[in-house]
């Protein structure tokens, strides 16, 4: 499924779980051929996320309404200022509503953070990725604010990416065994499947690049200070292109030490705080009286 049909499926659940057999609340006192207008205001300064993500929600709810988009997605909001105008059924609007705000408060969070982690390294190559700690049915979302933070997203789950991480490389019986048969499967099942390869030790590292060339792409340094960092990134690049590895730290990275890894010029940090760290923000949707 590509991004809409996902979330056309998230919405259809989450409306289904919210709703149940009816919005009794707004069915005992609303007339059913009820117009209204409702706007989204910003109650808290931060970046603003999943306005896109709000308009498709109405609308897979209401396909006539008016949505009207005041501040995009990826901007910077305060408090006061005014996102977004619906018009639609009253009966729309307040069914939408929660699920609305709970996917644009989610994001922002997770947007203004990513944007914060980015900021510290924009003076630097180095790019942030996320990981798979994401909320259980909702990562579609949450990978979507850390691309609208500045962010990058790393595999999207199990299924689009080989990552031989300690537990696969132990089970197997070691990293080169892991390798050679993670490179057989892509030959025989999956063509064109990416491996990646964690290593905690530099020894793991020179192992990666004995039996990995021209087999995996990405070297991730799991747990690596920033000095260790240094010292595997002399190894790898000494490796001709196209044979050399994109590298990626993982493990420990913080707002306070992300600046320290930026700088040793590995390719990719991830974070996983991006979004199991991430706050959300207060927004509100009201009704426009008249």
């Amino acid at each position: 499924m590509n991004f809409k049909e996902q979330l056309h499926y998230l919405v259809h659940e989450a409306l289904k779980e919210d709703v149940g057999d009816g919005d009794h609340s707004t069915l005992s006192c609303i007339p059913a051929d009820a117009k209204g207008t409702a706007v989204l205001k910003i109650k808290q300064d931060g970046m603003l996320a999943g306005v896109a993500v709000a308009e498709e929600i109405f609308k897979y709810k209401e396909p006539e309404c008016l949505f009207t988009v005041l501040k995009n997605d990826g901007e910077w909001m305060k408090y006061g200022e005014t996102a977004f105008e619906v018009k639609a059924s009253v009966h729309s609007i307040l069914q939408c509503e929660r699920l609305v705000l709970n996917c644009m408060q989610r994001m922002s969070g997770i947007a203004t953070l990513t944007a914060q982690y980015a900021d510290k390294i924009k003076a630097w190559q180095t790019k942030i990725l996320d990981t798979r700690k994401t909320t259980p049915n909702f990562r579609l979302l949450e990978k979507e604010a850390v691309r609208i933070g500045g962010g990058h997203n790393h595999r999207f789950g199990l299924y689009d990416m080989i990552m031989l991480k300690d537990n696969h490389i132990d089970f197997c019986g070691g990293i080169e065994k892991a390798i050679e048969r993670a490179y057989d499967y892509t030959q025989t099942q999956k063509p064109g499947l990416k491996i990646e390869v964690e290593t905690r030790t530099i020894a793991d590292v020179r192992k990666v690049i004995a039996v990995g060339k021209g087999k995996v792409f990405r070297i991730m340094l799991d747990n690596f200070k920033p000095e260790q960092i240094k010292e595997a990134l002399a190894i790898i690049k000494n490796e001709e292109a196209p044979a050399r590895f994109e590298t990626e730290a993982s493990g420990g990275i913080n707002m306070d030490n992300i600046e320290e890894y930026a700088k040793t010029g590995v390719d990719y940090v991830s974070i996983g705080a991006l979004i199991h760290q991430a706050k959300s923000l207060d927004l509100s949707l009201k009704a426009v009286a008249g």
